[in-house]
């Protein structure tokens, strides 16, 4: 018996030295593939050694002779930090992630392989000007360069037993288009999901649900636009129905009309500022460790003084050679999504006696039929067909079954350029608009400022130029050929305000001009005007700015949107008889201090309230339509808010549903649902805090598919956020603000950054979540990086010989 024990014994302390020297040996691989920080690398190309610092959050600063070296060395070091969230994008734009992950992607690179991005990105890149080809092969060399030195490869693909392909020059040209996809995809989607809406009610009820402006409107130029009143009974009665076609909303409540990838962005003139333009952006985006973007200063000889440098801080985009947004010393410019509208839908005509032809602006002609081959990691590769028009691929079917080809603005030749590169040495901001015009980017609202006090927002990336009467909001035959694209909207055109008399600009992604130039936009779904109408009267209630300014109201989170709903629940549960469930929750709401703070569960009650009340309401129009279309879901509609609260203070009978005798009836209901479903969780109604729902769940790509132990080792952690749509301070537990900063051309040392997720993407560096806890707590750091910490030397090849 002793010797069988004793035998177990050595059997678990074997077992016991094995699991540790497999953690161990795991230990050291992870060690293997940190990046280098210190010393000296030999890359080949480099005409002249280059410099890479980093300092205490890991920001990076690189000293080069040339900007065809700084893009080498900044492949090197997006490589070493950053390849496989390069590789993601990249893989996720042309549909090739279940080579990476296996079957469980196909559904995802399907979807994206329609669109035969990899094709495209090839013929793109030899569109482009012979020097930015040069940079795009330089930074491809210094990617695959920084890849190699690496001693293990990085460690998702150590997780996940892959090896890392080679970065190729049009990869970061998909880069890009990831982002058009990121910035633009649900434009089109939902121009389906409108052109079903409109063929399922009356066109008086299509144009009171969908239609654009009302009283939180603020754009830059114009008036707020009049919101249309609603049907009449004529037009159309909710009650004639039952409410058989309603769906249950009380557990599937979601923020799909509260979010959507938009940012921040407010200048004013140097006047207002003691010299200089002051600018603000912070980008709003998915949120994820490592963050989207890597903290950068680019530092080179200029090409046309050779006694002068160029030096530009801000963020750089990993897997692309460029500054995204930032400041030379001269100008400092920002994005905000700009939400025009970028793609149409074309009613492919096919031929009732040839299937494989379709009637094209001069006749019948064959579809293209591309064969697309997916490769699978574990499992046989799939070939999908991708059937094309002369306007772009059939992707779709409008709500009677006609195929639809999409004409996206990405698909373009110019779409993907380097233009954006020229900004690093622009000086003014009348140079800058002109540079911002033609960059091949997803179109941005671009504002910018200079060292000289003045300031201007275009459209920064290309607008297609449409001609014929059609409306691009709706699939359209152009078989005619009267109606269509014809290239890009010429520069001239562009609509551009500089040096605005208020000496302030604005933007949070809603509406920004008016007439002529509101039309050549056009109308891709935007943001209601309540952010940007906060940020507008803060910057109105002040005559002097400095940058402290500028970042508190970028933390503004002031619930002034919710207000009136706050109201309205305050009065009807005054109308509602006694209950428990009604005092809990008047008792809950004494704690409102107007901001969507963490502790406070009457905020969180009043945003659930109107979500509610708007997804009945919204219910009672959808189930009209899928009385033709069962399974019709409503689009984003971002301005939906002028249409329901009209509504309520109308409260016209015929469009109610029927299973409420008032509108009264359907608020009291509302609340009450949402009261029983709180009071039911532990604590009741006052322990459902705003903090309890928004708390931050930004992960690492890997971190869904992992064991919890090691996911929590690479998420960042749970904090309860303040903030919320609708106001500056945008925040939901994955998405928000993905940087911020405050900066004044020429006055950089005086600027801020925070950002979150970190620098790095290798869990053992130093720089793995930098800085995240200052972004949560509102703190921010400084806009340049500070003193060097760690010091590598890049040298040509040559020289080691």
């Amino acid at each position: 018996m002793a010797r069988r024990v004793n035998l177990i014994r050595w059997l678990l302390l074997a077992l016991l030295f094995l699991v540790l020297g497999l953690a161990g040996a795991f230990w050291l691989l992870l060690q293997g593939s940190l990046p280098k920080y210190n010393g000296e690398a030999h890359i080949p190309g480099l005409s002249a050694p280059v410099g890479i610092e980093r300092d205490a959050l890991g920001s990076v600063t690189v000293h080069a002779q040339d900007r065809l070296d700084l893009a080498r060395a900044l492949g090197y070091v997006h490589a070493q930090e950053r390849f496989f969230e390069m590789d993601l994008m990249r893989r996720s734009a042309a549909g090739e992630l279940a080579e990476l992950f296996g079957a469980a992607a196909l559904p995802a690179d399907r979807k994206a392989r329609g669109h035969r991005m990899r094709a495209r990105a090839t013929a793109m890149l030899t569109e482009l000007p012979e020097n930015q080809r040069r940079l795009i092969d330089a930074y491809r060399d210094g990617v695959n360069e920084g890849l190699a030195a690496l001693a293990v490869r990085p460690f998702p693909y150590l997780l996940t037993r892959a090896q890392p392909h080679t970065w190729h020059s049009e990869d970061t040209l998909l880069v890009v288009i990831s982002m058009y996809f990121t910035l633009q995809e649900s434009t089109f989607q939902r121009e389906l999901q409108l052109s079903t809406l409109r063929a399922g009610l009356p066109e008086t009820v299509y144009q009171f649900l969908t239609a654009s402006g009302g009283e939180w409107d603020a754009p830059l130029v114009g008036a707020p636009f009049k919101w249309p009143q609603p049907p009449s009974s004529e037009e159309l009665d909710l009650r004639k129905h039952g409410p058989d076609l309603k769906r249950n909303l009380q557990h599937h409540r979601n923020d799909q009309h509260d979010e959507a990838p938009g940012s921040n962005s407010f200048a004013v003139a140097g006047s207002l500022a003691g010299n200089a333009a002051l600018i603000a952006n912070d980008m709003h985006l998915p949120l994820r460790t490592p963050s989207l973007w890597f903290r950068t200063r680019i530092i080179y000889l200029h090409s046309q003084r050779p006694d002068s440098f160029i030096d530009t801080s801000g963020v750089s985009l990993p897997g692309t050679p460029a500054i995204v947004v930032g400041s030379n010393r001269h100008i400092t410019w920002s994005f905000t999504n700009s939400y025009g509208d970028t793609a149409d839908w074309v009613r492919v005509m096919i031929d009732p006696a040839d299937p494989s032809r379709y009637r094209s602006t001069k006749g019948w002609k064959p579809v293209t039929v591309h064969r697309e081959t997916l490769h699978v990691r574990g499992a046989p590769d799939e070939t999908i067909e991708v059937r094309e028009t002369e306007w772009g691929p059939i992707l779709a079917s409008d709500h009677d079954g006609t195929p639809l080809a999409l004409v996206w603005a990405a698909y373009q030749v110019g779409s993907v350029n380097l233009d954006l590169i020229e900004l690093e040495q622009v000086e003014t901001v009348d140079k800058a608009i002109v540079v911002a015009q033609h960059a091949g980017i997803p179109a941005q609202n671009f504002i910018v400022g200079d060292r000289d006090g003045n300031i201007a927002w275009t459209i920064a990336g290309r607008i297609p130029l449409r001609k014929g009467h059609y409306n691009p909001s709706e699939p359209a035959d152009w078989s005619e050929g009267n109606i269509g694209w014809y290239g890009w909207l010429e520069a001239a055109k562009y609509p551009v305000i500089s040096n605005p008399q208020e000496q302030r600009l604005w933007s949070g992604n809603g509406r920004m001009v008016d007439g002529v130039m509101f039309e050549h936009l056009g109308d891709g779904g935007y943001e209601l005007g309540a952010r940007a109408r906060q940020i507008r009267d803060n910057l109105q209630k002040i005559e002097h700015f400095t940058p402290i300014d500028f970042f508190l109201i970028q933390l503004d989170d002031r619930a002034l949107f919710l207000s009136r709903w706050r109201q309205l629940l305050e009065r009807t549960l005054d109308q509602v008889p006694s209950s428990t469930w009604r005092t809990e929750m008047q008792k809950a709401l004494h704690d409102w201090d107007g901001h969507a703070s963490i502790n406070s569960a009457a905020y969180r009650i009043v945003r659930t309230f109107r979500q509610e009340v708007i997804g009945n309401i919204l219910d009672n129009f959808a189930a009209e339509v899928r009385r033709h279309h069962p399974d019709f879901l409503f689009p984003r509609l971002a301005q939906i808010e002028h249409a329901v609260w009209m509504l309520i203070e109308q409260r016209p009978l015929h469009l109610l549903s029927p299973e409420y005798a008032n509108w009264n009836q359907l608020l009291e209901a509302c609340a009450q649902r949402i009261a029983v479903e709180m009071q039911a969780q532990p604590g009741g109604i006052s322990a459902r805090t705003w903090g309890e729902q928004n708390t931050a769940k930004i992960q690492h790509p890997l971190s869904r598919v992992l064991p919890g132990f090691i996911a929590q080792w690479l998420d960042m952690p749970h904090d309860p956020l303040p903030g919320d749509s609708y106001m500056p301070r945008i925040q939901s537990p994955n998405f928000g603000a993905s940087q911020r900063f405050v900066v004044a051309p020429g006055e950089e040392e005086q600027g801020y950054f925070s950002m979150p997720g970190g620098q790095s993407g290798h869990p053992l560096s130093p720089y793995y979540g930098s800085g995240h806890a200052d972004w949560v707590a509102g703190k921010a750091t400084a806009f340049l990086p500070g003193p060097p910490e760690r010091t590598l030397s890049l040298l040509p090849l040559k020289i080691s010989q």
